[in-house]
């Protein structure tokens, strides 16, 4: 396997509960298990005011400074007119990188189906999804934020005319807006995330790496265990992909622990580092 040079992170949603109870000690925790970056989420609500969400980036910046951790990347909300102040609350947390988890964060797609299946299933409405992601970007880009996206496993449901959502929403949108590909959904979508990573071609930035039994809601596994060629996505991703970032959404096991035996694998598959070289 060829050598990368991805960092390795951790998506903070897996410690929602923890968080919830003690931000501040459940930090504490993460760097004691040898984790240098985190990945934040619930940034960009359009819906709360511009003042009320700054203090909340601060408080998180505050307490993120205090462990020891710094910022990859947020997944946030996206509303126009709200864009600068995601900015802002990038530049408090020392990112320069958004991605969007699921459509239904993204303002007048927040209806129906939030995790996609009604925004890729049908071609007019992913078209006016991707020329809105496109938008967002390009104002993001002057703010010097890059904007990406990404994925469940609904992206690919399949059109009318026999094309996955998700193929056609990379086509719709340019260059610049960039990827984090879930491989652990990807695989449940029945796709393979390495051949996922060679088609998109430089444009996947990060990966969420995970493992398990590839259904939905089955409880995910230690990184080896389960459906998910983790190696073969890692080195599919080849120089661009640049932060390797573990997840947890649902397990039977502690998530700690979890999250340990998945950093020492990547570590020992010799393709993550614990500190940046980007």
């Amino acid at each position: 396997m060829a050598t990368t040079h991805a960092t390795l992170a951790v998506q903070l949603f897996s410690l929602r509960e923890d968080l919830d109870k003690d931000r501040a000690g459940t930090l504490a925790r993460l760097a004691e298990l040898g984790y240098r970056y985190v990945e934040p989420f619930g940034f960009g609500d359009w819906r709360t005011p511009a003042e009320d969400r700054l203090a909340k980036a601060r408080a998180l910046r505050a307490d993120l400074d205090a462990a020891g951790l710094s910022v990859c990347s947020l997944h946030a909300s996206i509303a126009a007119g709200e864009l600068a102040t995601l900015a802002e609350e990038c530049r408090i947390l020392g990112t320069d990188t958004v991605f969007i988890p699921i459509p239904g964060l993204v303002e007048g797609f927040d209806g129906g189906d939030h995790f996609g299946r009604d925004v890729f299933g049908d071609l007019d409405t992913l078209t006016r999804f991707a020329a809105r992601v496109d938008e967002a970007a390009t104002e993001l880009a002057g703010h010097g934020i890059r904007l990406g996206y990404h994925n469940h496993e609904l992206e690919w449901t399949t059109l009318p005319d026999g094309r996955h959502g998700y193929d056609v929403f990379w086509q719709l949108t340019g260059a610049q807006v960039i990827a984090e590909l879930d491989v652990y959904w990807a695989t449940v979508a029945g796709q393979d995330p390495a051949a996922v990573l060679r088609a998109l071609d430089g444009r996947v930035v990060a990966a969420h790496l995970k493992d398990g039994k590839a259904v939905r809601q089955e409880p995910q596994t230690p990184i080896g265990t389960g459906d998910v060629d983790v190696p073969a996505a890692i080195e599919a991703g080849g120089p661009t992909l640049a932060w390797h970032i573990a997840e947890i959404d649902t397990t039977e096991l502690d998530r700690f622990e979890l999250l340990k035996h998945n950093r020492d694998a990547l570590l020992g598959l010799g393709t993550s580092s614990s500190r940046s070289a980007i």
